[in-house]
């Protein structure tokens, strides 16, 4: 049986169920007429009731239960079935609720006057009991059918955002009343935009519906464990928004239970959805808002989940992220700084440094490693650790890493022209910049239009860059050789797949992270991978650079250890281009 097939089957099982676990309010003056009632609705399936003497009540109790149906008596003292009636047709949320009267009263006037005020339905006391269950039956079903136009997404079936809201609400009103607590999470599928352009906006529909599928499999699955894992939670699943979902999990017991939830979400996310014979992954970001610890009404616990969702999707593809008043700062502070360095570039608002590359024998500067610096308008720096990973997410650092390289040859060629000993730049690439379509042809344009020599021109990637289409990035790299340029490790020791695909890389250089030198005199372990590395090294002829030498100590044993070239504040710190055009001159 295919997967669409049942779920055609589950959507119908699911109406029944519907009909079934609806919510039926009574407000009667007699209890017995109630207990009646009950009982005849009771033998043919229905189990949830809610029964109101006191019709001054009626009101504050149907918004605390937000029935599915009202069974309303007209003639009662106090507060009349008219005025509830009127009272509840007053209500927005409530326009358009089943309201059957059960009423002794034969007068035709009263009947009017209940149909005028929108009663929807009239059955006479004594009910007869198939006719009183036809009739919540009948009413029932048009209330879904009507729901299901109003309330429901057309494509996957679920409840839509009016829906929502309105369970957000009778969520906090519950919460407030029970003193429970409940989670909303915010779904957001991040590639979906990417899955229509390249396969069409029917692979978009059928990968939601298919998500839809999946997650309420996996509540499904989470009820029968329900009671042993989760408590007594409630899992309400709905689509809010064109590639967004959203959960309620209500009467959560505390956050580390919406961490299981969430994470199951998440795991069955991960694995390909089959699409017209086609894998197709998606990445999924979610975000967690907590009643009451990250707010107290609807407006607040909503911001606070998109925002939670949003900082996840922007940290990375697939992650969950709980809402706190601090990611809510960062993710503002975010926008923020994401809105300035899109015009950062023309603004002219990046300036390059050059951290010193030194011979370790002669100590002889014979290069330097070009560093990007942020300086504002109002003559701020922002450090590279927070904005450099935000150029990478947004795709800006394609465009400033062209800027940087062009900007490193020009300065490469006026510095050569004035020099005996050639002078040689470090360029760290992105894997954006790598895997972009531009980026090889641009290097090309940018080193014959400067008129340097490739070969004192090395591009750097960091170990970890190659842990992923390691094929691929083989094929850039020996491009890149072919061009002239030479090619570095960075971070090396750091990483898990470079010692493995090491003799095929087309690597000249491996540079050791400078966590390993920091505590090179004191620690055996690290002394041990450096010199591991470095034997490793003179063994396929590459050049060797030690990151962050701060210390006569750690260079002597550098020195021992044969290692070719140091960077670190021994020799000098990062230096703008007119300190270092002075210490060349030297």
């Amino acid at each position: 049986m295919s997967e669409l097939l049942q779920e055609k089957i589950n959507v119908k099982d699911s109406l029944q169920k519907q009909l079934l676990d609806a919510t039926i309010m009574m407000v009667d003056d007699e209890p017995l007429n109630m207990e009646v009632v009950k009982t005849f609705l009771e033998e043919i399936g229905y189990h949830k009731f809610v029964l109101v003497e006191k019709s001054t009540q009626a009101l504050k109790i149907l918004e605390e239960t937000n029935p599915d149906i009202l069974l309303l008596d007209l003639i009662m003292p106090d507060v009349s079935g008219f005025d509830i009636l009127t009272a509840v047709r007053e209500l927005q949320k409530y326009e358009f609720l089943p309201i059957i009267i059960l009423t002794s009263s034969t007068d035709a006037e009263s009947k009017l006057r209940a149909l005028d005020l929108g009663a929807t339905d009239f059955l006479s006391k004594p009910v007869d009991e198939s006719e009183l269950g036809l009739r919540v039956r009948n009413t029932l079903a048009a209330k879904a059918y009507q729901d299901q136009l109003a309330y429901y997404d057309p494509l996957t079936k679920l409840p839509n955002r009016e829906l929502f809201l309105q369970r957000v609400e009778w969520s906090l009103k519950a919460g407030t009343r029970f003193k429970e607590n409940f989670a909303i999470l915010s779904i957001g599928v991040n590639n979906l935009s990417t899955i229509n352009a390249s396969s069409g906006p029917s692979s978009g529909d059928m990968v939601l519906m298919k998500i839809s599928h999946r997650i309420k499999r996996m509540i499904r699955n989470v009820d029968v464990l329900t009671k042993e894992t989760y408590g007594n939670t409630e899992i309400n699943l709905f689509r809010t928004e064109g590639s967004g979902f959203s959960l309620i999990l209500n009467r959560i017991d505390n956050s580390e239970n919406a961490a299981l939830v969430t994470s199951r979400i998440l795991e069955v996310m991960e694995k390909p959805f089959q699409i017209e014979n086609t894998e197709t992954f998606i990445s999924t970001s979610i975000g967690v808002a907590m009643y009451p610890e990250d707010g107290s009404d609807a407006a607040s616990l909503l911001h606070a989940a998109a925002s939670a969702r949003d900082y996840a999707k922007n940290k990375s593809s697939s992650m969950i992220q709980f809402a706190s008043d601090a990611i809510n700062r960062a993710y503002k502070q975010r926008l923020s700084l994401e809105s300035r360095l899109r015009n950062a570039l023309e603004r002219e608002e990046f300036v390059l440094h050059y951290q010193p590359k030194v011979d370790i024998t002669s100590n002889f500067m014979c290069g330097a490693e070009v560093l990007l610096r942020w300086r504002t308008e109002e003559n701020k720096l922002i450090s590279p650790d927070i904005f450099i990973p935000i150029a990478e997410e947004t795709g800006f650092i394609i465009p400033i890493g062209k800027w940087i390289i062009t900007e490193a040859c020009r300065m490469l060629n006026v510095w050569n022209e004035k020099r005996s000993e050639p002078f040689s730049l470090n360029i760290n690439i992105s894997v954006k910049q790598l895997s972009s379509e531009d980026f090889l042809s641009d290097i090309l344009r940018i080193i014959s239009q400067s008129h340097i020599d490739p070969s004192l021109l090395t591009v750097e990637i960091t170990e970890s860059l190659l842990i992923e289409n390691i094929e691929t990035k083989i094929t850039i790299l020996q491009k890149l050789k072919d061009m002239g340029l030479k090619i570095s490790i960075d971070d090396f020791g750091t990483g898990y797949s470079s010692f493995n695909y090491l003799r095929r890389l087309p690597v000249d250089e491996l540079k050791i992270d400078g966590s390993f030198i920091s505590d090179l005199t004191e620690n055996d372990n690290s002394h041990a991978i450096i010199s591991s590395i470095l034997y490793l090294s003179r063994s396929l002829g590459l050049n060797t650079v030690a990151e962050g030498v701060e210390t006569e100590e750690q260079l002597k044993l550098l020195q021992m250890e044969q290692c070719n070239q140091y960077q670190g504040y021994l020799f000098s710190k990062p230096l703008p281009e007119s300190e270092l055009s002075g210490l060349l001159k030297k």
